[in-house]
C-alpha cells in the first residue's frame, strides 16, 4: 500500500509523456501545459484575406513567405509589429487559410507567451510530425526582468538541434524590439556596460528574418474596411448614412483601426438584423 502511494505521488510529479498528437484531427491547435497537450480547434476565428485593407505590402510579403515554407522552400520567421487593432493576428490566420486553400497541408499551432518555457517539448512533437506548422504567438513582449525571451531563442535559433525544418515562427507585437522603449533606456543608463545590458534582448527581434510594420489607418482605409464587411455579409446601407455613422463611431472611440471598423460593423449588423459569426 505504501509503495502504491509513493508510485502515485511520483506519477503526479512526473506525469506520463504526452501521447503522439493526432494532427489529422484539425488544421489548427492550441498548446496547453499541465499536462502537455495539443488541443484541436474545431473552428478558427478569422476573416477572409480579401477583407484586410491597408496592409497590402505586409500581406503580399507574408503570403509569399508562407507559400515558400509550405512548398518546402527556405522561409523566414516573421515579426508583425505596430499599431493595435490593425489586423496583425488576423493576417496570420487569413494567410494560413489562403495557403491551405491552395492545396498545402499547413497547420497552425498557437502558443501563449507564458508557455514559452515549454517550447522545446512542443517542438519535439512538431518535429516528428509529417506535416508543416506555423507556430504562432500573439501579443509577444517582454519586461526588463522577464526571462521568457531565452526560451524564444530555441524557436528562432534552434539550439544544437536547429529549428525543426517543418516549423516556422510568426509572432505579433505592439513593440518593434519586443520590450518597452523606457525600459531599454533605463537599462542603458544604469548599467556598467550600457550597450551589453540590452543587446541580448533588443537583438532578439533581429533574429526574425521578416519585420512587417503595421501603422494606423487613414479614414479612407477605415471606411473601405467597413464597406468590405457590408458587401461580404450582404448589408446594404445608403453610402451617406454609412459614412456618417462610421465617422461618428470612430470619433467616440478616439481612434481608427481595423478593430474599430469591425466593432462598428458588428453594431451596424445587429441594428440591421443580420447575424455575424464572431
Amino acid at each position: 500500500m505504501t509503495l502504491d502511494r509513493i508510485a502515485a505521488a511520483l506519477e503526479r510529479l512526473a506525469p506520463a509523456p504526452m501521447p503522439a498528437p493526432d494532427f489529422a484531427a484539425a488544421e489548427a491547435f492550441v498548446w496547453h501545459t499541465a499536462p502537455d497537450r495539443l488541443e484541436p480547434v474545431a473552428r478558427v476565428a478569422r476573416v477572409d484575406l480579401s477583407l484586410l485593407v491597408g496592409v497590402d505590402r505586409s500581406r503580399d510579403t507574408l503570403l509569399e513567405n508562407t507559400r515558400h515554407f509550405a512548398a518546402g522552400l527556405p522561409a523566414n520567421n516573421a515579426l508583425l509589429w505596430g499599431a493595435r487593432g490593425m489586423g496583425k493576428s488576423s493576417l496570420v490566420k487569413a494567410i494560413h487559410a489562403q495557403v491551405r486553400a491552395e492545396g498545402h497541408d499547413l497547420k497552425i499551432v498557437e502558443l501563449s507567451r507564458e508557455d514559452l518555457p515549454t517550447v522545446q517539448r512542443l517542438l519535439g512533437h512538431l518535429r516528428a510530425a509529417p506535416c508543416r506548422f506555423i507556430l504562432f504567438c500573439d501579443d509577444l513582449s517582454f519586461s526588463h526582468d522577464d526571462q521568457h525571451y531565452k526560451s524564444l531563442k530555441a524557436v528562432l535559433d534552434g539550439g544544437i538541434e536547429g529549428r525543426p525544418e517543418n516549423v516556422i515562427f510568426y509572432a505579433t507585437s505592439n513593440r518593434r524590439h519586443l520590450m518597452p522603449r523606457d525600459m531599454i533606456e533605463n537599462e542603458r543608463s544604469t548599467a556598467i556596460n550600457p550597450s551589453e545590458a540590452v543587446e541580448e534582448k533588443v537583438s532578439l527581434s533581429d533574429r526574425f528574418g521578416l519585420w512587417l510594420g503595421f501603422h494606423p489607418c487613414s479614414q479612407d482605409e477605415y471606411l473601405a474596411m467597413i464597406r468590405g464587411y457590408c458587401a461580404a455579409h450582404g448589408i446594404e446601407v445608403p453610402a451617406d448614412r454609412l459614412q456618417a455613422e462610421a465617422v461618428e463611431w470612430q470619433a467616440t472611440r478616439g481612434a481608427r483601426s481595423g478593430r474599430v471598423a469591425w466593432q462598428f460593423f458588428c453594431d451596424l449588423a445587429a441594428r440591421e438584423g443580420v447575424r455575424v459569426a464572431p
